[in-house]
């Protein structure tokens, strides 16, 4: 798991698929290719949602950590 800080976090707990997903495309071009964002989600879906999407759309996924409420997801920007 990264241990630089990400340079956006979305808070997407409380929200159902496909929702944390659509937050986390509509999030991430709003930071530089090569940063990173944290999704938070409580959705157990999420869990296999945002590394698909990931991979479908080229960008990198770092990990998933369980966290106080759900778990907290790291995606690197590619393009």
């Amino acid at each position: 798991m990264p241990t630089r800080p990400p340079a956006l976090v979305v808070d997407a707990r409380g929200k159902a698929c496909p929702l944390p997903v659509i937050d986390l495309a509509r999030a991430l071009p709003s930071v530089a290719v090569g940063e990173q964002v944290e999704v938070l989600s409580d959705d157990p879906v999420a869990k296999a949602d945002i590394p698909a999407w990931c991979r479908m759309k080229g960008h990198g996924f770092l990990g998933i950590v369980e966290a106080d409420v759900g778990w907290r997801f790291v995606v690197r920007r590619a393009t």
